[in-house]
């Protein structure tokens, strides 16, 4: 049948193995740089600042969508994090009946912060790699966020004003 998914082999299994195992590493790594900055932020509130920033402004439906979760819980979610400064909300300049939510400076900041965290963490890592290894690794890690769906930090659009 034209579109099913071949069986599973053994080492397509050893792969998903290794990208699972690789998965919770760096889950822990995002942790302890969230952990690491001054403002109280959620791994989902984390990844809601990271769609804004790579996507741009965003309906909070749309948002809902790129994180997977009901509308509800992605207002909810925008709700604090408009108290906390991180995004707001505004009138789309096309169909005034529209509320959009984009990132704020300070969600910018905020993002930018536990990014350079994660750097120094993944850098430090990185450094116990040989470089053919850090090269194998970053091309695998390239395929897999493309195949993932995930927007380069090269490709988003630019720091709000």
């Amino acid at each position: 049948m034209v579109g099913s998914p071949k069986p599973a082999s053994r080492s397509s299994d050893d792969v998903v193995d290794e990208v699972l195992t690789a998965t919770r590493a760096l889950i822990g790594l995002s942790t302890r740089s969230l952990g690491a900055l001054a403002e109280d932020l959620s791994a989902a509130q984390y990844r809601a600042l990271v769609v804004l920033a790579a996507r741009g402004p965003q309906r909070i439906a749309d948002l809902a969508d790129h994180l997977q979760v009901s509308p509800s819980s992605a207002g909810r979610m925008c709700d604090r994090l408009v108290r906390k400064g991180f995004v707001r909300r505004h009138r789309s300049r096309t169909d005034r009946r529209i509320v959009m939510v984009s990132l704020d400076r300070e969600g910018r900041r905020a993002l930018d912060e536990a990014t350079a965290a994660r750097r120094v963490m993944i850098s430090d890592a990185l450094s116990t790699l040989s470089v053919e290894q850090q090269r194998a690794a970053a091309a695998g890690l390239r395929a897999l966020s493309r195949a993932l769906g995930e927007i380069p930090d090269h490709d988003w659009p630019a720091t709000p004003s």
